[in-house]
């Protein structure tokens, strides 16, 4: 019977397939658990920006010409990309209801938007 019972020993599997791995299986003592984020001192020694030409933006060279793509044209109210303007106010604005709410601001504080824009005009 002893016999029996060390050949079912040898048959069965050391994990089952339904059970949960535990965690120090899945990560043996040494490796990593996640995902490692590098700090940025780590990767500008990696990235060995000695060698490369000054002229070249890098990590190190914040120094950069300037962008080719026209500005984005916020709207001075939400914040959100404003493809329209009103000539009166001279504020930018992103829709129909933030137009009524331009409208009915007084003057100081349309002025007030301009300035935050440093786009500061005496209105009419």
């Amino acid at each position: 019977m002893e016999r029996e019972v060390i050949e079912a020993e040898l048959v069965l599997p050391t994990h089952m397939k339904f059970k949960k791995i535990q965690m120090y299986d899945k990560y043996p003592k040494g490796q990593a658990r996640g995902r490692h984020w590098k700090h940025l001192k780590q990767i500008i020694q990696a990235e060995n920006y000695d060698n490369y030409p000054p002229h070249l933006p890098t990590y190190v060279n914040i120094e950069s010409p300037p962008s080719m793509h026209p500005c984005k044209k916020i709207c001075d109210v939400t914040g959100f990309e404003a493809p329209y303007f009103d000539p009166r106010t001279k504020l930018r604005y992103a829709n129909t209801e933030v137009f009524k709410i331009i409208r009915s601001l007084p003057n100081d504080y349309v002025q007030r938007y301009l300035s935050l824009r440093n786009a500061a005009v005496v209105l009419k």
